[in-house]
């Protein structure tokens, strides 16, 4: 089984003194000599965060992104200028497309920042779209395009592909990845837009029911009432997990759900920490 560690580079929080935080996701994964990044957060801390961590991120090789927001995507113009040689970015097709949050009458757009398509545009990323699951290292897996099936977790009629809110977004591009370790299989969550109870599902499918022992990421549920939080919390009791880190969108409600439900399990995320397995 390969080993890996695994280094908190964005987030809301942080959990490191020499680290800062912003709303956002990047995780620096370490294996042999590879070195991956999923997300790489809105990128207003990333490079102060990697080097503060003594993290180079010159040596990326793969960039995996969970989907098209701007906080999981705007730090792209400082890796793909660092890195030395050109880096695979494994993407889903639709990650590409225009995004906006709509509240009321105030559309925002909350896609991939123009900074950042051009970066994509670049000779340093290689563009490999996919909505199917994939290999990217050694023990180290996308999810693909995860099916929904749940309508407890249906998400919000607040994104939409056009600033006039006429065409809704269903996030079919979110994704999560999925470490095979000696104890047990790991999931790395962006945001869970597909919803954190269907990303778990599609893991096990994909792994053939072996058992979730770590979940770690955004789950998406900042917005969610009292009882969605309530069912996703019974829902996860199913997987046991042995480790769960709310970070995130997750929200302050839900992670303290979460922490009264698992009390042995949660861990503190944010900015700085590690986790090796």
């Amino acid at each position: 089984m390969s080993r890996f560690r695994i280094t908190v580079l964005s987030d809301d929080c942080v959990s490191a003194r020499s680290a800062r935080g912003e709303h956002g996701v990047c995780f620096h994964i370490e294996s042999g000599e590879r070195r991956i990044l999923f997300d790489t957060g809105q990128g207003l801390v990333l490079a102060d965060n990697a080097r503060a961590l003594g993290i180079d991120l010159g040596t990326v090789d793969t960039l995996v992104l969970s989907h098209g927001h701007y906080d999981h995507t705007g730090g792209l113009p400082i890796v793909l200028s660092a890195v030395r040689t050109p880096v695979d970015v494994h993407l889903h097709p639709d990650a590409l497309q225009t995004k906006f949050h709509i509240s009321g009458s105030r559309a925002r757009s909350i896609g991939i920042p123009d900074a950042a398509r051009q970066a994509l545009d670049g000779p340093n990323a290689r563009l490999l779209f996919s909505r199917d699951p994939g290999e990217i290292a050694p023990g180290l897996f996308r999810t693909g395009e995860v099916p929904r099936s749940h309508p407890e977790e249906a998400l919000a009629e607040l994104f939409h592909l056009d600033p006039e809110g006429r065409v809704a977004d269903p996030l079919l591009d979110d994704q999560s990845l999925y470490l095979e370790t000696a104890n047990g299989t790991v999931v790395l969550l962006g945001c869970a837009h597909a919803s954190v109870i269907h990303i778990l599902e599609q893991v096990r499918r994909l792994t053939g029911n072996r058992p979730i022992r770590t979940v770690i990421g955004g789950m998406h549920l900042g917005g969610a009432g009292r009882d969605r939080i309530r069912w996703v919390t019974d829902q996860l009791r199913h997987f046991s997990p042995a480790r769960l880190v709310p970070m995130h969108c997750t929200g302050p409600r839900a992670a303290a759900a979460l922490w009264t439900a698992f009390p042995e399990a949660c861990r503190p995320g944010g900015a700085g920490a590690v986790f090796e397995f």
